[in-house]
């Protein structure tokens, strides 16, 4: 398996992955919306014997009552579902917390389910007194530091980009 950086000889492919991984086409059409309006992303693919098998992305969030952190929200992420279940998905989480770490993004938020993301880290975002702009239970949204203490006395509600409201 190689993790890679998408590009645009990709997109279809990305495109089909989310299409047959989700049962609407929401998450697709907002991976296309992300990469035309909101900057800087992290746009991954996995690919096995040659064909793109998953794909995951991260977009700038905000925390309100500390605009100045850069912070980055993982979502969507999807994995061919002939393929789930055999790593893809982890390895494209460890791949896009290390890119966004290598671009000095000091935290990283995800709304996921409680029993995969611990696993990388992330912890519930009540941790650091920090909730999410959508109303989720609180074990669901979640955040890891990925520089030590980023977090440190904050506190305050982070907003992903506008295009998600289109979810």
């Amino acid at each position: 398996m190689i993790i890679r950086a998408e590009n645009k000889e990709d997109f279809a492919a990305v495109q089909a992955i989310h299409l047959s991984a989700f049962p609407e086409a929401g998450e697709s059409k907002l991976v296309t919306r992300l990469r035309e309006n909101a900057q800087p992303i992290i746009s991954l693919v996995a690919e096995v014997d040659g064909e793109l098998v998953g794909h995951i992305l991260f977009s700038p969030v905000t925390l309100d009552s500390k605009s100045s952190l850069q912070l980055m929200g993982l979502a969507p992420m999807a994995v061919l579902p002939s393929q789930q279940r055999q790593g893809i998905g982890c390895a494209l989480v460890k791949a896009g917390l290390a890119q966004c770490l290598l671009t000095k993004n000091g935290a990283v938020a995800v709304l996921g389910h409680p029993d995969f993301y611990p696993k990388f880290g992330f912890e519930p975002s009540t941790s650091f007194a920090i909730k999410s702009e959508y109303d989720v239970p609180a074990e669901v949204f979640m955040v890891v530091e990925l520089e030590k203490d980023y977090l440190n006395g904050c506190s305050g509600t982070i907003s992903y980009h506008e295009e998600f409201k289109s979810l």
